[in-house]
């Protein structure tokens, strides 16, 4: 632990909050799965739904929806759907 975060800590003071993730402006570099897992949480369909249907483990699943929610900087699956509801067809596989 840094010396600052033993100080803060022994103060019993919260620790320093982490900016939040940057968004990436225009088309996020999201990879093709990740592109589909972001259309399927568009859907309104859940973790293990989505595993089902991409034949892929919940937690594989779960591991796409965080890597999606870090790089466009979003905090919510409804953030999530709202990106990927405007997205042009094209990019659909």
């Amino acid at each position: 632990m840094p010396a600052e975060g033993a100080l803060g800590y022994a103060l019993q003071q919260p620790p320093p909050e982490k900016p939040p993730a940057p968004v990436v402006p225009g088309s996020a570099p999201l990879t093709a799965r990740e592109m589909q897992v972001a259309r399927l949480v568009a859907q309104g369909r859940g973790n293990k739904q989505i595993a089902a249907q991409l034949m892929i483990s919940q937690r594989t699943a779960e591991g796409h929806v965080e890597n999606i929610l870090i790089k466009l900087g979003f905090t919510s699956r409804a953030q999530v759907a709202a990106w990927a509801a405007s997205q042009p067809d094209d990019d659909r596989r």
